[in-house]
């Protein structure tokens, strides 16, 4: 019964919500039901009606833009070309930064799931190229008759990755964009980071896109704010850090508040009625009628 009030109060409020434009994004695709950044997880969150496909972004030995959350493989759920798994320190050693793409799309990132997620679905696949994904979903979404969708992309950088687990700020970026271009989407993407490295390089080579600051600690709007040198068009916090006052500064700097990662009903009820312009969650199906 609790579960039953918590979904009609929040059916009320996405109906309160629609009367704004309200970006529903599938976190990593939609992780909750299918295998994280893959391409199954892509088309899956477009059948469920999401705006946008959120996504992380890594970069092979060759210069290939992929999708992975971690900068290794990790050994949750992915396993050998063989079929084995691997422990925790082997797959951390297979740094993504280190091997070409072609090995890196050997590797099973499906078959057995992710233990965090039960209600994931099994199916054998890959750590697809970005290129791809965006062919992809194009594709899918013009033959289901869908609009065609946005994308928010994460760059996983970190200053002590840096020549480790990634390219500088600057050829990460370069790489990246270069990869939105050619597929024509600059005016549906999104690029997001918890770096303010990046999101200066993109501001700087290129005004135009839309912008995310990611934010996971306590220090404030205007302090994190600071460490950008411009403001972005979307300030994306944790989800427990937002409150309606934080809302209200952010429309007042006319930046949206897309808060992560949302997974219950009552959580969205909650946020909706705060007034933010979306929710990243790892199950798109979450917000009915949307």
């Amino acid at each position: 019964m609790k579960y039953l009030a918590f979904l009609a109060l929040l059916t009320v409020s996405a109906a309160q919500a629609q009367q704004r434009p309200l970006d529903i994004q599938g976190h990593r695709g939609c992780r909750g039901l299918m295998p994280e950044n893959t391409i199954p997880a892509m088309r899956r969150a477009l059948d469920l009606g999401v705006t946008t496909l959120e996504m992380d972004a890594a970069i092979s030995q060759d210069g290939q833009v992929l999708l992975s959350h971690d900068p290794y493989l990790n050994a949750d759920f992915a396993y050998r070309p063989d079929g084995q798994p691997l422990t925790k320190e082997e797959g951390k050693a297979l740094r993504l930064y280190s091997l070409p793409y072609a090995e890196i799309r050997r590797y099973d990132v499906g078959s057995h799931g992710n233990p965090k997620f039960p209600q994931q679905q099994k199916l054998l696949t890959y750590k697809p190229l970005l290129a791809e994904v965006i062919d992809s979903a194009e594709a899918y979404a013009k033959r289901t008759h869908r609009p065609a969708p946005y994308y928010n992309i994460e760059t996983k950088t970190t200053p002590a990755g840096d020549g480790l687990n990634h390219p500088a700020p600057e050829e990460f970026v370069r790489l990246l964009l270069a990869v939105v271009k050619a597929k024509g989407i600059q005016d549906r993407v999104i690029i997001q980071s918890f770096d303010p490295r990046t999101l200066n390089v993109v501001h700087r080579t290129q005004r135009r896109l839309r912008t995310a600051l990611l934010v996971e600690n306590q220090d404030g709007l205007e302090k994190n704010l600071q460490r950008l040198s411009f403001r972005p068009s979307i300030y994306s916090p944790h989800y427990k850090l937002v409150t309606p006052d934080l809302v209200q500064a952010c429309h007042q700097q006319r930046m949206q508040v897309i808060p992560w990662t949302v997974n219950t009903p009552a959580e969205a009820a909650q946020l909706l009625q705060q007034q933010v312009d979306g929710l990243i969650t790892d199950y798109p199906d979450l917000v009915p009628g949307h």
